[in-house]
């Protein structure tokens, strides 16, 4: 991942009113504080080396704290830097539900799992689905229809993103 993929993503969710803050893993705790609205729910960060262990977020929730979460945290496999997306895996975990019933769904993603554009984005889907049958939702800016008249987000998920990327603490 280059830093222009990065300053890329950063300019692409901006234009789609998705903030976007770079992190250092070791401020990640102080930085996801800043974007929880209580009550929130979420799923293990694990492989991005993050933990939710110091947030107010309760992970593995209940279909009842699901229903009543203003906020759910989710790692993203990665972002298309062009595009501003994120792709948030399909897990057991319910990383889905996580990151699609609630208003605010705020995405954790890899500073080195920025990829330049939809080519290198195919590359890594095309990985995930022929090798481990991986699936996945790739989500640019908040959930918005305007099908039947005004614009209305939130109308199939969140109505708003933000996107965390932690980099490593000498970045």
């Amino acid at each position: 991942m280059s830093a222009s993929s990065l300053d890329t993503l950063v300019s692409a969710l901006s234009s789609q009113d998705v903030p976007c803050e770079r992190t250092a893993r070791s401020a990640f705790a102080e930085t996801l504080a800043d974007h929880l609205r209580a009550p929130a729910v979420g799923v293990p960060l694990d492989d991005l080396g993050a933990s939710l262990a110091d947030a107010d977020v309760t992970v593995d929730p209940t279909p009842a704290r699901l229903k009543a979460a203003q906020t759910g945290v989710t790692p993203a496999s990665f972002a298309i830097a062009d595009y501003g997306s994120v792709v948030i895996p399909d897990s057991s975990a319910g990383t889905e539900l996580a990151s699609l019933f609630v208003d605010r769904h705020v995405a954790v993603v890899d500073a080195r799992d920025v990829v330049p554009g939809m080519e290198a984005a195919f590359d890594r889907f095309g990985e995930a689905f022929r090798e481990r049958g991986d699936s996945g939702i790739v989500a640019t800016g908040p959930s918005a229809t305007a099908d039947m008249g005004e614009l209305v987000r939130g109308a199939h998920g969140p109505s708003e993103v933000h996107v965390i990327v932690l980099e490593d603490d000498d970045e």
